[in-house]
């Protein structure tokens, strides 16, 4: 018997955690009679029908979220074609919550598994092995649900990363604990409010097993990670005590319940160690009451500011447009108020009508219209009309090109002055590439810094050698360019001429460069980059203030195999001519 369980990822570089849950549950005996299958909805939907179809299972378990729930759609009417004698059956939270009208509406389909799924599949996994009646908890059937099953202790669930070779290239996920104890009403989280904690001394060991095998990145999916405060600090404490130096921790918290022993131990962590990503959702009183978010932004403020200081943790914030009581304007200043926190990412989504969430029962209510299918988006609310809704999504895009990609550090900030407020950059942002056609042709990557350099020319003219420089400064600070984009000033000779003799120094002294030591002048000058600044572009608030230009040519050199692990700068020395 083989019951194929089978994975529909975003990207390849994602994994399905569930599936490899259900499978290490079963148990040694039972795994014989699993096989999993991964592909990603970027895969045309005949090639894995085919991989499928070749497989030859005897019945096909499919893992169901928003992103992949088109896909299995499709599938589910092909394989009953194809495979009429096996059995299809669905899991997860797309399917949890309206399970009888899926069923109706597919009659081939065996049945869902609702709920967690780990102890529902082992025993229907264990019926099919010993050929025994379907009396499985957890279960619903065309014949109605069968009886709902308890939650699990999570000291029960396997390790799942025993053999990592399968997960080469991916994000590892791993939860240390189930449930938040909080009810926003736009996430399912809130359907499971007993948060269940993995036993700690189990996770220390789990953990270490990631430090030795040197992983990338392990993103924590526990819904509210620092919900409780002693499993959080001993989790942190353990990584600050047992960092390899490489591996990377993802966390989703609450932010404004940090607490200053907490705030105080991730200052201390190596730079790139952990990342933080808090859902601020909103900064309007009114919507944060009505989606039951409990949240104080003051607070919230101060302590981004705290662990800021440390210039350590990667920090990510996110923003909700569509949610209650959220207009255009009071979106505006959601966002401001977020931007003004500087986090290295600022995540603009878009609400999410959640079958199962209590967002989903209000939507009628709240005059919220939204898409019919998968990501059953926002099209429209009583406070914000689909015209709004795309300008937002215009600036979002605006947003994750200049702010969110990390490449202009050092000039939105000048630029941001010219404007009322970043919100309002942005918006003309938008009004300039709709104008120029570019919402439609993206430009490439290395192209955005014209773009931003002609924009910034419309708005502060007087000022266009000062974008120049800086957005070289930002440009170089990125990557060590081959050929020097037309809208860079040329270096004149005399800069010329003195880099060269820098560098020929450093063959001797090898003062600036030591780890390059083995490298001859023109290897280091290829390696690396030197750049000749008439402004102090390298100090954000200096070139703010800055009206005239330096006294004395000042030269940055820039070490690309030196990196800031938070945003991938390369390494600069200021060097005075």
């Amino acid at each position: 018997m083989k019951f194929l369980l089978v994975a529909i990822n975003a990207k390849y570089i994602h994994s399905n955690p569930a599936i490899y849950s259900l499978r290490a549950y079963a148990g040694e005996v039972l795994q014989k009679h699993i096989e999993l299958a991964e592909y990603t909805i970027n895969q045309h939907m005949q090639h894995i029908l085919a991989d499928i179809y070749k497989r030859k299972p005897d019945a096909i378990g499919f893992s169901c979220y928003i992103w992949n729930w088109r896909v299995v759609q499709e599938l589910i009417g092909e394989l009953h074609k194809l495979l009429p004698d096996t059995d299809i059956w669905l899991g997860g939270p797309e399917v949890t919550y309206d399970a009888p009208e899926i069923l109706e509406a597919y009659p081939s389909l065996k049945g869902i598994m609702v709920g967690e799924g780990e102890e529902t599949f082992r025993e229907l996994l264990k019926c099919y092995v010993n050929q025994e009646k379907l009396v499985v908890p957890g279960l619903c059937l065309h014949t109605g649900y069968t009886p709902a099953r308890d939650l699990l202790d999570m000291n029960t669930l396997p390790f799942l990363y025993e053999n990592l070779e399968p997960f080469t290239n991916k994000i590892i996920y791993y939860e240390s604990s189930r449930g938040c104890p909080y009810r926003c009403s736009y996430c399912l989280s809130s359907v499971d409010k007993h948060v269940r904690l993995r036993d700690i001394s189990v996770v220390k060991r789990e953990l270490q097993f990631f430090l030795d095998n040197r992983v990338k990145q392990v993103k924590f999916v526990d819904r509210t990670f620092n919900c409780n405060h002693k499993h959080a600090m001993e989790i942190w404490q353990y990584l600050c005590e047992n960092d390899n130096g490489v591996t990377n921790f993802h966390f989703e918290i609450s932010g404004d319940i940090l607490r200053e022993d907490e705030i105080a131990l991730l200052n201390k962590l190596r730079p790139g160690l952990v990342q933080l990503e808090i859902g601020v959702q909103s900064t309007n009183p009114q919507t944060l009451k009505a989606i039951h978010r409990v949240m104080n932004v003051e607070r919230l403020e101060q302590i981004v500011a705290d662990i800021r200081t440390g210039q350590n943790v990667h920090l990510h914030l996110d923003l909700i447009a569509g949610l209650p009581f959220e207009d255009y304007d009071s979106f505006r200043h959601s966002f401001n108020r977020v931007y003004k926190m500087k986090p290295e990412q600022l995540q603009l989504g878009f609400l999410k009508v959640l079958k199962g969430s209590p967002m989903h029962q209000r939507a009628e209510e709240c005059g919220i219209c939204y898409l019919d299918l998968p990501p059953y988006e926002v099209l429209a609310t009583n406070w914000l009309s689909y015209e709004e809704i795309l300008r937002l999504k215009a600036i979002e895009e605006m947003v994750e090109l200049y702010y969110n990609s990390n490449q202009f550090t050092h000039t939105l900030p000048l630029l941001e002055t010219v404007f009322a407020t970043p919100f309002d950059m942005y918006e003309k942002m938008v009004q300039f590439y709709e104008e120029k056609g570019y919402l439609i042709n993206s430009p490439a990557r290395a192209y955005r810094y014209e773009i931003l350099f002609e924009f910034a020319c419309r708005w502060d003219s007087e000022k266009a050698d000062m974008y120049r420089e800086l957005l070289t400064y930002d440009m170089y600070l990125r990557e060590n360019l081959k050929s020097r984009p037309a809208f860079l000033a040329e270096i004149v000779s005399a800069d010329k001429e003195y880099i060269r003799k820098v560098y020929r120094e450093e063959e001797q002294e090898r003062r600036l460069l030591p780890s390059y030591e083995q490298y001859e002048w023109k290897q280091l000058s290829k390696m690396t980059h030197m750049e000749p600044f008439h402004y102090p572009v390298w100090d954000v608030e200096a070139i703010k203030k800055c009206d005239v230009l330096q006294q004395r040519v000042q030269y940055v050199l820039f070490d690309y195999a030196k990196r800031n692990p938070l945003n991938y700068e390369a390494s600069t020395q200021i060097i005075t001519g």
